[in-house]
């Protein structure tokens, strides 16, 4: 069988004396330089915009994503098939290797199962984990992970620990704007006129694999108010973790005038997080300017 197009991106088995690989699929919103700076192979998705096909993350770049939004055609995305997961795991067994492998969520999408039937072949070297988190929630557990693994710990007490830390991952996050929403079928269009009008923000986050309207907010100063007073009520971030920020678009310009916002509550460490652009999965929805952060709680 011909090997499936992604795989030829991925660096697997270049440079790396791993003893454990930690993988994960780009709707982490970690980008390729900074997974691999991290010692985490990202799998890239399919993002279909007409007749042209896309690795996300791979052959288009967040920026050059959101320019093709703005025509106001919504892409498709194609999951990770179990042949492309076969490859990745086959490479890694054959090296010596263990895996943990970190998917985005069960509940919107289909990739968990995939990998999950490809592991079979590989009981106890390759370990699946049904993240229950898209976006950069689920780019902060492949963090976690590596974590763990650079503290030398196997692959099997990685994803035991993982299963119960993705309990205790969050994601906030505002949108500026209600229209991408709209064109996706999950608001009306006059429910999204009406947000329009009263300048709505809303906040979500994901529980469970399903995302969520937490609250909405008047403007995206009192957006990111919310988002800093919801962080508290799960529990307040746990600073000594991997906290990742997010932005959509090709400006930045509502990431920095959060970080401003946050800066009294905070300090100034909120400046010194990574900062992640995000992609097609949650980006086909929020459109440009949505804002986000990643985070451990306390508990």
């Amino acid at each position: 069988m011909e090997q499936d197009a992604c795989c030829k991106y991925l660096p697997v088995g270049e440079d790396t004396d791993m003893a454990v690989r930690i993988l994960t699929d780009s709707a982490s919103d970690l980008s390729q330089e900074y997974a691999k700076k991290h010692g985490i192979e990202v799998i890239p998705l399919r993002v279909r915009f007409g007749e042209t096909e896309y690795l996300d993350g791979v052959t288009i770049t967040p920026e050059d994503f959101f320019r093709e939004l703005e025509k106001k055609v919504l892409p498709k995305t194609s999951q990770i098939t179990p042949y492309q997961y076969d490859e990745l795991f086959r490479a890694a067994a054959d090296a010596g290797d263990e895996v943990v492998c970190i998917c985005m969520s069960s509940g919107v999408s289909g990739t968990w199962q995939n990998a999950c039937m490809a592991a079979e072949e590989y009981e106890g070297k390759v370990y699946v984990i049904d993240s229950k988190q898209f976006c950069i929630s689920e780019g902060i557990l492949a963090l976690e992970a590596a974590r763990m693994r650079d503290e030398g710990m196997s692959a099997r007490e990685i994803a035991e620990k993982l299963e119960e830390d993705k309990g205790h991952a969050h994601v906030m996050s505002v949108f500026e704007t209600l229209e991408y929403l709209r064109l996706g079928g999950r608001m009306t269009a006059a429910a999204a006129w009406v947000g329009g009008v009263l300048n709505l923000k809303p906040v979500l986050t994901i529980d469970e694999g399903v995302v969520h309207v937490l609250a909405k907010a008047r403007g995206m100063k009192n957006g990111n108010m919310l988002m800093r007073k919801l962080s508290e009520k799960v529990g307040g971030i746990d600073w000594n973790r991997p906290v990742l920020l997010g932005y959509t678009g090709v400006s930045d310009i509502r990431l920095r005038e959060y970080i401003e916002d946050c800066i009294a509550s905070y300090g100034e460490k909120i400046k010194n997080l990574p900062i992640a652009k995000v992609g097609a999965c949650i980006g086909t929805y929020a459109g440009p300017g949505a804002i986000a952060i990643a985070f451990f709680d306390k508990n």
